[in-house]
């Protein structure tokens, strides 16, 4: 299940208390964020699931209380394997920040139910579990050497019929899911480098951040030349070598 840790909630809320601060909190609204949250660092965040490692009954009792710091904390210090359908359902109906998008489908992805809930997901009427049925995609683009390319180019398809209509919070991980299908495998950055330039420019809005839309195609490029030059096969392969985004960011 897990390293028990004698963090309590109210240790943990304090620690997360202690560390905010208003810039950083300025910071998240900008990037999408709600109340509550006391605006941690991710390199906080990184400290503490270092002391903490994983405690699963901590991370349920975070993600309870609602609070954006606390929920950050969670993802890093739950159990995966622990999770349960209805958990996972309900966690990815969180309206999270741009920044946060894929938290919860890197959970998914690491445990037993992420084939079920990337299919439920992508077919929810809830816009925040559909988003994330799309990060689940780019997730499993990179980490699921089990499903087939067929499986991929029907999520393209899907993509490129759908992508300049879709509501706003759905366009940015769907332009992701096309650059991660393009960085499975050299066959799939063909159909998805193709897709991407038969979609053209992905109109999205950032609200007031810096953030600009990822140009899919030139992405694939690059991934693909910053992997192969580090001698991985694919940007799949050089993904699969590294720790989980949620336990590294």
């Amino acid at each position: 299940m897990g390293t028990k840790t004698t963090m309590t909630l109210a240790d943990a809320m304090a620690a997360l208390q202690a560390a905010g601060s208003e810039q950083t909190r300025k910071t998240y609204l900008r990037h999408g964020a709600k109340e509550p949250m006391f605006g941690v660092s991710f390199a906080t965040l990184k400290a503490l699931h270092k002391s903490i490692k994983v405690d699963h009954a901590l991370a349920i009792a975070l993600w309870d209380s609602g609070n954006l710091d606390a929920r950050n904390l969670a993802v890093k210090i739950v159990d995966p394997l622990a999770m349960t359908e209805p958990l996972l359902d309900a966690w990815a109906q969180w309206d999270v920040p741009r920044a946060c998008g894929a938290y919860v489908a890197e959970v998914a992805s690491e445990g037993p139910h992420a084939r079920s809930r990337v299919t439920a997901w992508l077919a929810s009427q809830d816009i925040a579990q559909r988003a994330t049925g799309w990060a689940l995609v780019s997730v499993l683009a990179m980490r699921d050497e089990g499903l087939p390319d067929s499986w991929f180019l029907a999520r393209l398809a899907e993509i490129e019929q759908a992508i300049h209509h879709a509501p706003n919070a759905l366009r940015g991980p769907q332009n992701m899911a096309v650059i991660m299908i393009g960085c499975r495998n050299a066959a799939l950055r063909q159909a998805a480098s193709a897709a991407a330039k038969r979609i053209g420019k992905v109109n999205i809005d950032h609200g007031d951040t810096a953030c600009k839309t990822a140009d899919a195609a030139a992405d694939i490029d690059k991934t693909w030349a910053h992997s192969t030059a580090k001698g991985f096969e694919s940007p799949a392969t050089h993904e699969r070598s590294r720790k989980s985004a949620r336990l590294r960011c």
